[in-house]
């Protein structure tokens, strides 16, 4: 409340509005599964279209689990999302350690070098040519009327004294005498053997020498990767920041989207930047194998006479990566590392509020106990996170008899069960191919959403990937499929090939469609956001009837948008807020209970027209 101490005029503002309720997202999907490359515990970041999804997470090329090929499904979902319209997608990648080795990808050196340079994630993808140029700029060595002084140089710069002298050292700035030292054994300013007023600017010139790190990837969907002009040594910091090429590679890089997309880890045990240009040389130059083929070498020299010219480069190869094995079920339920927190599978997931839709794409392109499990993951944590639905896939060649089994194993209102696989042509061999139908189920979910709304049954939309199915059902098929909540796909002559169901797999006939469960998951959910300013209020019959006005006001907008079954709002809805609702123990205990009903429209799953005969002088 306002105080008045002094006499005046007080202009306040307020408000004579009741609250409004912003209605959530219900279209952002959240895939995961095995991919070609990609972070594995790091937090998802969300992604707007394929071409993102390939810079992160490897393009379509096909998997190698025990030296067999097998289909990249979880590309082939991405791109059936995006392709049947959605526009949000997170994706959790998971992957298993083979015991043939980690999977990460390092150089053919027979001893560990002092500098070291591996693949950041595991996998195949991973295997890469990666570039190190080094460059002498131009000299920053200035001659003045109060002597010589350095231009463009910052403290601990590695530089290249020429003329009399012809050697490396390190630019130390002495902030006490607020001079240059030079070293070339060491980092320590007292051990400096060398002062910037020592140097003759008509026959010296000082060059600061820098790398540029290109990642050149073997595979053909990896982008290439350059980081140009880092410093060399560790504690090399500009603008108050580590600039050096090691901060920049480290494992534990300053920023998540560095930790996302910068391919490879360099790290080394030298103190400082002398130390490590003569690892460079000792590591992959002096001791590469000898006679090692070309594919496996480090190419080029760096110091090869007493006069290094302005650039320099020398190559390491990154081979062994690997993609592992088939994931289990625990590697989709995920953990969370008790040190760094860092959490993995369906547990990335969980700190993701906008996710509505989740699904695994190739998870059941083989049925067995693993894949029960999976499946079993997928609805727990759409039940777990209450507001998400999970898109289930039949398995890969099911008969129906199979797929009625499957189906029979489970039973949740937040999931929907789909077959069979589409047929799509696949970019990588040009021929045909079937894949899981999850993906393009969440990019229908995310079309209709956008097209339509939330509760028009998210079916009859047509397939664009799609140039057939695993198998063509008719409709004496379907009567045996549908009852127990399995949603077909299916070809319709003259209308191409469409979604032909919308059932959950609950046997609670109350949330039986698809499009209910997801409507009642954004009302819920927009009502939670959307009354948060209520805690703590005083609460009364005042905080009461504003609870009442803003959800009155947000259903109503529902009624006029076509929502809810009834042609009043009285008979569409209704909002109890008041003594009715509450007992005094309730209110003795900081409770505020809301007694909300709505009347949801169900779809005309079966529309039926009754046709008879009649007479001309008969009357209706």
């Amino acid at each position: 409340m306002p105080e008045y101490l002094a006499p005046g005029v007080y202009v306040e503002e307020v408000s004579f509005r009741a609250k409004s309720i912003e209605g959530v997202s219900t279209t952002t999907t959240g895939l995961i599964g095995p991919a070609r490359y990609g972070p594995l515990d790091i937090e998802p970041e969300i992604i707007t279209s394929l071409v993102e999804f390939e810079r992160v997470y490897g393009g379509k090329e096909r998997l190698i689990w025990n030296g067999a090929p097998t289909d990249n499904y979880l590309w082939h979902g991405a791109r059936a999302f995006f392709e049947e319209g959605g526009k949000r997608l997170y994706v959790s990648r998971i992957f298993r350690t083979s015991d043939s080795g980690t999977g990460y990808a390092e150089p053919a050196v027979s001893e560990t070098p002092p500098v070291t340079v591996r693949a950041r994630f595991p996998g195949r993808a991973g295997d890469a040519r990666v570039t190190f140029t080094f460059r002498l700029g131009q000299n920053v060595l200035a001659d003045t009327p109060d002597g010589p002084a350095l231009r463009s140089t910052i403290d601990r710069d590695l530089v290249y004294i020429g003329g009399s002298i012809d050697a490396f050292h390190l630019a130390l700035w002495d902030e006490a005498a607020r001079t240059w030292r030079f070293n070339n054994t060491d980092d320590d300013i007292e051990t400096a053997t060398l002062e910037l007023a020592d140097l003759d600017p008509t026959t010296t010139a000082v060059r600061t020498l820098t790398v540029t790190v290109t990642v050149e990837p073997t595979g053909r969907d990896m982008p290439i990767f350059v980081a140009a002009d880092l410093a060399l040594d560790p504690k090399h910091r500009r603008g108050g920041a580590p600039d050096s090429v090691f901060a920049y590679f480290a494992a534990q890089p300053a920023s998540l989207s560095r930790s996302r997309t910068i391919p490879i880890v360099i790290s080394t045990a030298a103190p400082d930047g002398l130390a490590i240009l003569q690892d460079f040389i000792n590591a992959y130059v002096i001791a590469s194998p000898v006679g090692s083929p070309p594919d496996l070498g480090i190419e080029g020299n760096l110091l090869d006479d007493d006069s290094p010219p302005a650039r320099r480069s020398l190559v390491v190869n990154l081979r062994g990566g690997g993609d592992g094995l088939r994931p289990f079920a625990s590697h989709y339920a995920g953990e969370v590392d008790g040190t760094t927190d860092r959490k993995t599978g369906l547990k990335q997931f969980e700190d993701i509020e906008d996710i509505s839709i989740v699904a695994a794409p190739g998870s059941t392109a083989i049925y067995d106990s693993q894949t029960q499990g999976i499946l079993s993951q997928l609805i727990i944590h759409a039940e777990r996170m209450r507001y998400r639905i999970a898109v289930l896939d039949s398995v890969k060649d099911q008969t129906i008899s199979e797929v009625r089994e499957m189906r029979a194993l489970f039973d949740s209102s937040h999931a929907a069960l789909y077959y069979p696989w589409v047929r799509v042509i696949d970019p990588l061999s040009q021929e045909e191919i079937n894949v899981p139908p999850s993906g393009h189920v969440a990019g229908i979910y995310a079309r209709n959403d956008i097209e339509r709304a939330v509760y028009k049954a998210p079916a009859n939309e047509v397939v664009n990937l799609a140039i057939g199915f695993e198998k063509l059902l008719n409709k004496a098929q379907q009567e045996v499929l549908n009852p127990e909540g399995i949603n077909c796909f299916r070809f319709f002559e003259g209308r191409g090939m469409r979604l032909w169901g919308a059932r959950t797999i609950s046997s609670d006939p109350e949330w039986k469609y698809v499009n209910l469960r997801r409507y009642f998951a954004y009302l819920e959910r927009s009502i939670d956001k959307g009354t948060q300013w209520a805690v703590f209020e005083p609460n009364g019959p005042q905080l009461w009837a504003n609870v009442r006005r803003t959800l009155e006001d947000f259903l109503l907008n529902e009624w006029q948008n076509g929502a809810l079954l009834g042609d009043k709002p009285d008979r569409s809805f209704f909002v109890k807020c008041d003594r009715s609702t509450m007992t005094q123990n309730d209110l003795d205990n900081g409770r505020l209970v809301c007694l909300i009903g709505v009347a949801p429209l169900r779809p005309a799953e079966f529309v039926i027209f009754r046709i008879g005969q009649w007479t001309a002088d008969r009357k209706i």
